[in-house]
């Protein structure tokens, strides 16, 4: 007996997660399933059929973001969020009306400001001071490497000319050495540790907002990047926990637990014992999170050969080094063979040349102990790729997980990164096709509140090459466009290959017996100019055949 259809969507285009298919497509679901794909499932339909009419839209499966912060992001909307303005000016006026509203606050906090807002991206407390007076201020850049904080921050937390940088960041200072207002990386702390910490009611309310807005830019599943204590963020592990066995928790969630830089093989058992806490149908915390570098902006992404040193910089003797390995490579493989053995996923943020290297190094040796893995190990960012470890990707099963919107000439690409990269590894970025072409497993994400969610930015630069033709930093400048993905690579990636590294074998597909995780959009992107892919908009979200959105 053919089973009926509760829902047939018809009338549109349809993107199966790999490929687009014949403009005559239905698709059926029944309860949480998808049940029939093609043009005729007329023996599905039903009395009780509903009909969704895709009236020349797109249906595809629901976007698995593969690398994002969720409760960070929804914190951050609950805050001072400074993400919608882009200017010194713009970031104060909100800090002043957000601190005026807020009499009450202890700390003033959120995030979201942009480096190139400032000369050399260091933006000075004095500004918040004059804004806040004597009110303590931590603000998050929009990368989460660094934070502006007023002088009252500096002064809880005894920050002066004379407190040395902490060995994974840096104090920025004025010339005769005493704090300016920034803090990067590992000396963010300093300033965090003083902040009260979040409550779960904080966090789980934080969850929610941000699982809403997800849902509204057609995303059904993600993997949190960092999921433990790090920086002035508790392990929020039991929120998700919380939230799925209340029956809030819609979407389908891995947790990467984070993996602590300042300890070594000894958390092994801890981080055994945490995974085998965290377990429900919805969540789980089967990845692991190494974060081995920093960002090119300040010099801390790993590089195997030293930054350029900029005309004009006083930068000292020394130069401006190579960046930081945050965990010694000379043990980072013994570490990832121990992981792998546990059948853990390993999640890397790399982003310079070096950090790529030492992480794919580090699964060759894992490989060389254990063998081949069935733990779909993936490298998140992968900005800056030395030619010769593109095809070691493919060769160690690694996918290279792509955050795509940052591909373009944008004001921070311009002024803090090319200066220092110099030529040649400036066109090492981002080498999307290149990886492609030799055959790496491809994934998507956001790293949202770093960037906007919404896919469709993201896939716009994925296939552009160039920032949304409405985005206030805009330029027609292509960037490197030999490594353009095509839109259907692209919107696999965000689709299929994000929901492989969950391990969502059912999700990311429209097939028979596949979740009905699906998203219908406004208009069908394969059928419009390249350029007009970002102005594409979610209509519907539906997970396990029900509309969230």
């Amino acid at each position: 007996m053919t089973a009926q259809a509760d829902i047939v969507f018809e009338n549109g285009s349809v993107f199966d997660g790999r490929r687009l298919l014949p403009s005559s497509t239905r698709v059926a679901i029944s309860g949480k399933d998808i049940i029939g794909v093609g043009s005729d499932i007329d023996g599905m339909v039903g009395p009780g059929t509903r009909t969704v009419d895709l009236d020349g839209g797109l249906l595809l499966p629901g976007f698995t973001d593969a690398h994002i912060h969720p409760i960070e992001g929804g914190l951050e909307r609950m805050r001072c969020d400074l993400s919608p303005a882009s200017t010194r000016d713009e970031y104060l006026a909100i800090i002043r009306s957000y601190a005026d509203a807020h009499p009450e606050l202890p700390w003033i906090l959120g995030g979201g400001w942009q480096l190139a807002a400032f000369p050399g991206g260091v933006p000075a407390a004095s500004d918040l001071d004059a804004v806040v007076g004597r009110r303590p201020v931590f603000l998050a850049n929009r990368d989460h490497h660094g934070a502006w904080v007023s002088t009252r921050a500096l002064e809880l937390a005894g920050i002066d000319r004379n407190t040395p940088d902490p060995i994974d960041g840096r104090i920025e200072r004025h010339a005769d050495g005493s704090p300016s207002g920034v803090l990067q990386e590992g000396a963010r702390l300093l300033v965090s540790r003083h902040i009260p910490e979040d409550t779960d009611d904080d966090n789980y309310s934080a969850l929610l907002t941000a699982q809403q807005y997800l849902h509204s830019v057609g995303v059904t599943g993600w993997q949190d990047a960092i999921v433990g204590d790090y920086g002035n963020h508790s392990d929020t592990g039991d929120v998700y926990l919380r939230a799925a066995r209340n029956g809030d928790l819609t979407a389908r969630v891995v947790a990467a637990l984070w993996w602590d830089r300042n300890r070594g093989a000894e958390q092994i058992p801890e981080l055994v014992a945490r995974r085998d806490q965290l377990v429900h149908e919805r969540f789980a915390a089967s990845s692991i999170k190494i974060m081995q570098d920093g960002i090119p902006e300040n010099q801390t992404a790993a590089m195997i050969d030293p930054y350029v040193v900029p005309a004009g910089c006083r930068c000292g003797a020394e130069g401006l080094g190579s960046g930081l390995s945050f965990v010694d490579p000379a043990v980072l493989g013994d570490y990832v063979a121990a992981l792998d053995a546990l059948a853990f996923q390993i999640h890397f943020h790399a982003i310079g040349d070096r950090a790529v290297r030492e992480a794919l190094d580090a699964f060759a040796e894992a490989r060389r102990r254990n063998g081949p893995s069935a733990n779909r190990h993936h490298i998140a960012h992968v900005q800056v790729v030395h030619p010769h470890d593109v095809p070691r990707f493919a060769e160690l099963d690694v996918t290279a997980n792509l955050q795509t919107l940052w591909a373009s000439f944008e004001p921070q690409m311009i002024e803090l990164n090319l200066p220092v990269l110099g030529d040649e590894r400036a066109a090492w970025q981002y080498p999307f096709a290149d990886l492609a072409r030799a055959g790496a497993e491809l994934a998507s994400g956001s790293d949202w509140p770093v960037t906007t969610p919404d896919p469709w930015a993201a896939l716009h630069v994925a296939v552009n090459r160039t920032l949304p033709p409405g985005d206030a930093d805009y330029t027609p400048r292509v960037f490197y466009p030999a490594q353009a993905l095509s839109l259907e690579q692209a919107l696999a990636s965000y689709t299929s290959g994000s929901a492989r590294i969950n391990g969502h074998d059912s999700a990311g597909r429209i097939k028979a017996g596949f979740d009905a995780d699906l998203v219908v959009v406004d208009r069908d992107p394969f059928a419009s100019p390249a350029e007009l892919i970002s102005e594409t908009r979610t209509r519907e979200t539906w997970v396990r055949g029900r509309r969230v959105f």
